[in-house]
């Protein structure tokens, strides 16, 4: 809203000061403290006002020593996240912008379906909370429309034109000697390749001409899987104070240089990937959202005085997830949410071995001392700042990895 407001001061009365409001960089940074002050300052009163409500953990099933102590934990903590995020979007990010529609759909989505799920667990005493397949069909919702749009909305485009030497010499010159080229396609990114440009509409090649208009049925697919699988998987890591908002405070943090460049013509040419029009205003929200996961922290950190709940990590995977598919890097997914996927293929694993040993030799095995992965150090006698922090580091590795493929090639 402030965006448009100096816009027109700007614009009408050349209010001193008021063209600042342009640039991404200053929004960022703005969008970034309003956050972290909203998390941190306000996110008190919020912890105080669920733990009045009873709003808590009653139970913590974990079966692992010293989590009595963390009974009556206030829960539902997803709302700080939530709320110090969209309150900065909606002050300084353009409102009108495609991408930042999806970011705020997908928060309030995803966050719906976690509250509901944490109001079952909590209110209805019901341990299991919202039913599995009630949940699976609200992240397929959410894929249907998040792909459709990307799809279909025509302010959704890439770059086509004019090779790297002519746009540099355009630039230089500040001549623009043809107009640029911008097309709808289904293309991403390959990590790790020189021509690293896939066309998820070559899949259907072989049917012959015209496939291109069939792109749909494969893309889409895509996109509910991905949100499905990274919601889930973020859901997975939120096992131990600290460890879902600190790994995808990182993740989403690598994100936002992704959005930067790839919305930067400039930057996006001079490292030869997608130019992405109107997706660098994403670093905007980014810059909220990682704030609002630093500010969280302030409470969650050991001895958490509030989870986070379905209500955080699903909208946090959620978020990740449709961030990455907007900037065409869902293929990096399995490495820059590297944590998610670890989490998710060890309770994978434990299951599919248990059922197997047990049918085989009648009595289930297990392959880890308790799933997901961080309950397994735990098992093994590790405390919980130790895990997360040598997770977070984890995390930091494959986040550096990440944006090193911008240029490894």
């Amino acid at each position: 809203m402030l965006y448009y407001l100096f816009e027109y001061l700007d614009k009408t009365i050349d209010f001193p000061g008021a063209g600042v409001f342009q640039y991404i960089t200053f929004r960022s940074a703005l969008a970034f403290m309003l956050s972290l002050l909203l998390s941190t300052i306000y996110g008190k009163r919020v912890v105080g006002f669920l733990r009045k409500q009873q709003i808590g953990e009653s139970v913590r099933e974990l079966g692992l020593a010293g989590q009595n102590e963390k009974a009556g934990t206030p829960t539902m903590g997803g709302l700080i996240i939530i709320f110090a995020t969209l309150i900065p979007v909606f002050l300084f990010a353009k409102l009108q912008n495609i991408y930042i529609v999806l970011l705020v759909v997908t928060t309030l989505w995803m966050g719906t379906i976690g509250f509901i799920d944490d109001y079952i667990k909590i209110f209805k005493k019901d341990k299991e909370g919202l039913k599995g397949i009630f949940k699976v069909f609200g992240q397929v919702g959410l894929g249907l429309i998040v792909g459709s749009i990307l799809y279909f909305n025509p302010m959704v485009t890439i770059r086509t034109d004019t090779p790297k030497s002519e746009i540099s010499r355009t630039v230089s010159e500040n001549v623009i000697k043809q107009a640029p080229v911008y097309e709808k396609s289904t293309a991403t990114t390959i990590p790790f390749f020189k021509n690293n440009s896939f066309d998820y509409a070559e899949i259907l090649a072989w049917t012959g001409d015209g496939y291109e208009k069939w792109a749909w049925l494969i893309f889409i697919p895509m996109v509910i899987f991905i949100i499905t699988a990274v919601s889930n998987g973020a859901n997975l890591t939120d096992g131990i104070d600290g460890l879902a908002a600190g790994t995808s405070a990182v993740s989403v943090l690598a994100l936002g240089i992704f959005t930067f460049v790839s919305g930067n013509m400039i930057f996006s040419n001079y490292l030869n990937i997608m130019y992405i029009p109107y997706s660098g205003e994403m670093t905007v929200f980014i810059s909220a959202f990682v704030g609002a996961l630093i500010g969280f922290l302030w409470y969650n950190s050991y001895p958490a005085t509030v989870f986070m709940g379905d209500t955080g990590s699903l909208t946090i995977g959620g978020v990740i997830a449709v961030l990455a598919i907007a900037v065409r890097k869902e293929l990096l997914i399995p490495l820059l949410c590297g944590i998610f996927l670890v989490e998710n293929f060890s309770v994978v694993l434990q299951v599919a071995y248990f059922k197997y040993t047990k049918k085989r030799f009648g009595e289930g095995r297990r392959v880890f001392l308790m799933a997901p992965l961080h309950h397994h150090y735990q098992k093994k006698g590790y405390h919980e700042s130790k895990i997360v922090t040598r997770f977070w580091i984890v995390a930091i590795m494959l986040a550096i990895l990440s944006i090193v493929t911008l240029k490894l090639r």
